[in-house]
């Protein structure tokens, strides 16, 4: 049972990183930075 268990959480790291890489290839990481900027400046009253 423990060496089911082992292979686990490697395996959903590397999905973690792939999905994480296949996201900044796509342009994911600017839309929300976009995003993150327009809410922080909602916030302060600016926007």
């Amino acid at each position: 049972m423990t060496r089911r268990k082992a292979w686990i959480a490697p395996a959903l790291l590397l999905v973690g990183i792939g999905m994480m890489i296949y996201g900044a290839m796509d342009g994911e990481a600017e839309i929300v930075l976009r995003k993150a900027a327009t809410i922080c400046l909602e916030c302060i009253g600016v926007g």
